[in-house]
């Protein structure tokens, strides 16, 4: 019967997926057309047993004299018995028993065409918001803040791209086909009835009613518990994430059972919430069908009256009305599903809008300006930078000439990257202002900005493709020999040419079939061959050993040749030859100048670089 689960309809979350599918509205109105179609031919199917048990139990519908009916008189029963009823005169009654089960026959076959037709046609749309959504997120991904992602586990992130999209396209689509295909099943149904016996239907409709609203208590607590399961995927993804992220580690330090440990309790929680979930869903069947029969009864009862009193009823239009009537329950039963599909979409919704509508920090200009090159100066005025309420830079102050080569040091949690990340618009600055060539840089657009600007990072960031791609990442129109000048500059040409297929072997996820110095070498040929003005290098070589830091180091210096760089280290010596030193301490600057100047004045810096020689 119709279960309806309080509040589980927000239709106005439907309507937005219905939105995204319009382009598709000609497939939608086809996909209705055809499910009617369907419809109505099963509907003569079943019809075609009233003549039948006419015929085979010698009701006294066909006389022997035939009744004088036309295909205009508006009756399709008087039409049909017409033409069996000359048929029966002419080659009697086993030919008329023949065309009915033709007709029978007809009818179901062209039921099953159009349904295959209507679910043809349905099939783009189902896809379409797989397409959609994933392409939303996508994009979404792109435009976020990275301090967005370290507030977020990439399990949940991956679950909520693979998962939830998965679960919103089975259950918003199966919404969408049940609130289309039932109610239509259930009105034509109910026409027939109606036109059968309007006083029984009449009867039918006191006790729809009371069935649904038994029935539909069952729901209310489902879109809670598919949250909750969602939830915990995610919680599990991201387990395994960091499981083969770090696989080397948890072996090294025998931690296979605690991890295990933590992996079997998420499962076991799932397990408990998704047996909550299907009890609840699974109980609709059993409880609805119950009540069905219930209802049938009662309709078989005062229908059974009606016959055995000679009321309206005949005994073959009684049968075709049970069997019609016993057609309406699934239809039912598969819209109250929907009315659950819903429920399930909404809280798959719910997962994915977190991403969806979460604030955009770094919006691009209107009406932006591009920017062509970099000619003179970047330039820091009063700028400060706070995340989620925590202050992390205050009144910073600096001035970068085009050619020079400034120096970020300081603790770890200084605010080096930080101040880094705001040069490319990672970030955007709280207060103050931010100018490149005399422009604050949110009114240039965001990619001309980017294509002034290439990062070296300390974790070199590479893809599962070629070598000659993963350098052509920031110039995919580079040609071969540009490709190979880059790796000659980044002092990676020697060992590409090493490797099996060269330029094209495919280094594996993250460059797993790499060295640390050789990833880091190619991340250096990437920003070479880049050829930006500005440079932001990243502790770039604080993870290599001593021979791959020298590689790496010459292949820095020989890269920053004629570039404005501004360069993070944790290893002083590798900025001795700065033009200028910054040095920052909790988020402000507290020193400032050369190697030599910085270490006379035996502050804050020399301190560090006493440190490390300590070390």
């Amino acid at each position: 019967m119709l279960i309806i689960p309080k509040n589980s309809l927000n239709m106005k979350k439907f309507i937005r997926i219905i939105s995204y599918i319009r382009e598709y509205k000609a497939y939608m109105g086809l996909y209705t057309l055809f499910i009617s179609l369907s419809i109505v031919f099963s509907l003569f199917s079943l019809g075609m047993l009233m003549p039948f048990m006419d015929l085979i139990f010698g009701i006294n519908e066909f006389s022997s004299t035939a009744v004088v009916a036309t295909p205009d008189s508006g009756n399709i029963k008087e039409v049909l018995y017409s033409f069996l009823q000359k048929n029966i005169l002419q080659y009697g009654k086993t030919n008329a028993l023949g065309w009915i089960c033709l007709g029978f026959v007809t009818t179901v076959l062209l039921k099953n065409i159009f349904l295959y037709l209507a679910f043809y046609f349905l099939a783009p749309i189902r896809n379409a918001v797989t397409k959609k959504y994933s392409k939303l997120l996508y994009d979404k991904i792109l435009k976020l803040p990275i301090g967005y992602f370290t507030e977020q586990r990439k399990g949940d992130i991956l679950s909520r791209s693979s998962n939830d999209i998965a679960e919103l396209e089975s259950s918003v689509i199966g919404a969408l086909e049940g609130l289309i295909k039932e109610p239509l099943n259930i009105i034509g149904i109910l026409i027939f009835l109606f036109l059968i016996s309007a006083k029984l239907t009449l009867f039918v409709f006191i006790l729809l009613p009371l069935a649904g609203l038994i029935v539909g208590r069952i729901g209310r607590s489902l879109k809670k518990h598919t949250n909750k399961a969602q939830v915990k995927w995610g919680e599990i993804m991201s387990q395994m994430e960091e499981t083969l992220t770090g696989l080397r580690i948890i072996k090294a330090f025998t931690a296979e059972e605690k991890v295990k440990k933590q992996f079997y309790g998420l499962v076991d929680e799932v397990f408990q919430i998704k047996n909550r979930l299907l009890n609840r869903r699974d109980l609709a069947s059993p409880v609805s069908e119950t009540l069905g029969v219930i209802i049938l009864c009662c309709v078989l009862w005062f229908g059974g009256n009606l016959v055995l009193k000679g009321e309206i009823l005949s005994g073959s239009q009684f049968i075709v009305y049970i069997a019609l009537f016993s057609q309406i329950i699934n239809p039912a039963k598969a819209l109250s599903q929907s009315a659950y599909n819903v429920t399930r979409g909404n809280a798959t919704l719910d997962r994915l809008n977190e991403i969806l509508e979460a604030p955009v920090m770094v919006v691009e200009n209107t009406h932006p300006i591009t920017l062509n090159g970099f000619n003179d100066v970047i330039h820091f005025e009063n700028v400060q930078f706070s995340y989620q309420d925590t202050n992390i830079l205050s009144n910073i102050n600096l001035t970068i000439q085009k050619g020079k080569s400034i120096a970020l040091v300081g603790a770890s949690g200084a605010g080096k990257s930080t101040l880094a990340d705001l040069v490319p618009r990672f970030h955007d600055v709280s207060n103050g202002s931010l100018l490149i060539d005399g422009v604050n840089i949110k009114e240039y657009s965001l990619s001309s900005l980017r294509k002034q600007i290439s990062v070296v990072t300390q974790e070199p960031i590479l893809f599962n493709d070629t070598i000659a791609a993963n350098i052509a990442l920031g110039k995919p129109t580079a040609t071969e020999a540009e490709i190979i000048e880059a790796a000659k500059i980044a002092n990676a040409y020697d060992f590409i040419m090493k490797k099996e297929n060269g330029f094209q072997t495919v280094i594996g996820d993250r460059g797993s079939k790499l060295s640390g110095g050789e990833r880091q070498r190619l991340t250096i040929a990437r920003a070479v061959l880049k050829n930006p003005p500005i440079l932001i290098l990243d502790e770039a070589t604080s993870a290599l050993d001593t021979e791959s830091e020298k590689l790496v180091q010459d292949a820095i210096n020989n890269m920053m040749q004629n570039r404005t760089s501004i360069v993070i280290a944790h290893r002083l010596s590798t900025i001795r030859h700065a033009d200028e030193i910054i040095v920052l301490q909790k988020g402000a600057i507290v020193e400032r100048g050369n190697h030599d100047s910085l270490v006379a004045q035996e502050g804050y810096y020399k301190k560090l670089i006493e440190m490390q020689e300590v070390k």
